[in-house]
């Protein structure tokens, strides 16, 4: 594409990218609307143990239909494989690039973040899933469902390929637009208040992966200089609309349609 920089030169003519030489002390605090974003996710922090899936089990077992349970494995199975793409582009790429020190705190911050993301969903599929052949399936979902394999080999391919302004409107996408549908499904679980476990990370998980999205909107609209043209980042999102729409479409019955949360 034709926004593409070798790296060097785009680190040159970016400041978020410029070797920072104090980029190991934290103070004083140079960029005060990243440092927000990083105090407001640390004071967000949970863990794995608070959630309790006792009363699933009987939900999952006795109240939940064939479709909704497929439906649900399927988003289950992405996300289980999703926080840890994720997590690879953040410490391969984006924690090495970015040089501001408040970004980087937040980035080192999500790493934690998405780990437990990735301990809950993996935690989820081995309380509902009993057969032992099914949840091998659904933890190797990026090569066993072609559904969940095509949103993971795009992310994967951005890790490795594009500008840094690229990339990061990608992962938002990844973030975004990827997460939302399968959010807003666990939802409408809640609205009819089944599966409590599931819904309670449901809404922990996508208030985080919000504040991840807006965060990697807040480096481009304000701290990058050198902008994607536009149809480029149309293109990345358009790209990313089309596949979740496909996922969508592949992961729900025809039963479902017209789930609305």
């Amino acid at each position: 594409m034709e926004d593409i920089l070798p790296a060097n030169v785009e680190a040159a003519n970016e400041p978020l990218l410029k070797e920072n030489k104090d980029r190991f002390v934290i103070f004083p605090i140079q960029h005060d609307d990243i440092w927000q974003f990083y105090k407001k996710h640390e004071a967000s922090f949970w863990t794995a143990e608070e959630i309790d899936l006792h009363a699933d089990l009987v939900d999952w077992n006795d109240k939940l239909n064939d479709d909704e349970r497929y439906f649900i494995k399927h988003v289950l199975a992405f996300f289980a494989a999703s926080d840890g793409i994720v997590n690879e582009n953040l410490a391969e790429n984006f924690l090495h690039e970015v040089q501001y020190t408040e970004a980087r705190f937040f980035y080192g911050f999500q790493i934690a973040v998405e780990n437990i993301h990735s301990e809950t969903y993996s935690l989820l599929i081995d309380t509902y899933i009993k057969d032992p052949m099914e949840k091998d399936k659904l933890f190797h979902a990026i090569d066993t469902l072609d559904c969940v394999k095509k949103k993971a080999d795009w992310a994967l391919r951005w890790i490795d390929k594009g500008s840094f302004a690229e990339r990061l409107i990608a992962f938002a996408a990844v973030e975004g637009i990827f997460f939302s549908g399968s959010f807003c499904s666990i939802f409408w679980l809640k609205k009819r208040g089944l599966m409590p476990g599931l819904t309670f990370s449901n809404e922990l998980i996508s208030r985080d992966e919000g504040l991840h999205c807006d965060f990697a909107c807040l480096l481009y609209n304000k701290h990058m200089v050198n902008k994607l043209n536009k149809k480029t980042v149309e293109k990345i999102i358009m790209d990313a609309v089309e596949i979740e729409k496909e996922f969508v479409t592949d992961a729900l019955p025809v039963n479902l349609i017209g789930m609305n949360a």
